[in-house]
């Protein structure tokens, strides 16, 4: 049976820009044993099964499958978070959400909705980071809710709660003084949604219709009904659409709009403060 290092030297066949990372994460999945075991024995000689396991999982990865998916699990801020193919893979992009969220002046136990909260990274990153904080969590997926709830079990992160539903739907409460969301928003016919990972992601947390406005719109429209006055309302958007949120924003009779660029320097989370009852020009 093949080495730790012979299989490693091998990367033909795996795609995108870490092939060698990929094929130690998934070997030292197989193995059961942490990265540095590769390290310290690259001689060691893997068992019938587990090498079988590993070639299963290359297959698979060489095939496209997302790594976090065979893997079960992503790293996002400072949290471990179960992931499967019923929920989006969380992305470094989001942290610029998260970070701004962070920064900005709220109250100190404030009332936050997540809308489409997926895996639950937002709302958990957050409730995290500002336990004293309350968040209400929004999903219409009842399998990405059951998701949510099992990486805030694993977590044991109490400050969050989960609701079905689309959007502010199942929001009773009025006061939030901060929304977020990353929603939908690659278009219908986008050609971004037959390549690479996002193949294998679920199309209802992607796609928003036929612009690929759509939700944003909704969520934009609303949201003043669920805002405190100087409520912020933070929008994770496609890279390409920061004009129109913004216009979007300004149209609603939104202040101090403004849009923030992500690690990449590619704008891609877009703000506005709800600052009361206002013209909306419609």
């Amino acid at each position: 049976m093949e080495t730790i290092k012979q299989l490693l030297d091998d990367l033909s066949g795996l795609p995108g820009d870490t092939p060698r990372l990929d094929a130690q994460l998934l070997l030292s999945f197989a193995l059961r044993k942490p990265r540095t075991f590769l390290f310290a024995y690259p001689e060691y000689r893997l068992s019938g099964l587990t090498f079988e396991k590993y070639q299963a999982l290359r297959s698979q990865r060489e095939a496209g499958v997302p790594l976090a998916y065979l893997l079960k699990k992503r790293e996002f801020w400072s949290l471990e978070l179960d992931v499967d193919e019923r929920v989006l893979i969380p992305r470094p992009d989001t942290e610029t959400l998260i970070q701004l969220a962070l920064d900005c002046r709220m109250p100190r136990q404030a009332l936050v909705a997540d809308l489409g909260t997926g895996s639950g990274a937002i709302a958990l990153a957050l409730a995290s980071e500002r336990p004293q904080w309350t968040v209400h969590a929004v999903d219409n997926s009842l399998d990405a809710l059951c998701v949510a709830r099992k990486n805030a079990s694993k977590l044991n992160l109490e400050n969050v709660t989960w609701q079905e539903g689309s959007w502010f739907d199942p929001l009773t409460a009025q006061g939030y003084a901060l929304v977020v969301s990353n929603p939908p928003y690659l278009a219908a016919h986008d050609e971004h949604f037959t390549r690479g990972d996002l193949r294998y992601e679920p199309a209802s947390a992607l796609v928003s219709g036929v612009t690929g406005l759509e939700a944003l719109q909704t969520i934009i429209d609303d949201a003043p009904e669920y805002l405190t006055r100087d409520g912020l309302l933070l929008l994770e958007h496609g890279c390409d659409q920061g004009q129109s949120i913004r216009d979007l924003l300004r149209k609603r009779g939104f202040q101090a709009v403004q849009t923030h660029r992500d690690m990449s320097g590619l704008e891609r989370v877009s703000a506005g403060r709800w600052c009361g009852e206002q013209f909306h020009a419609g």
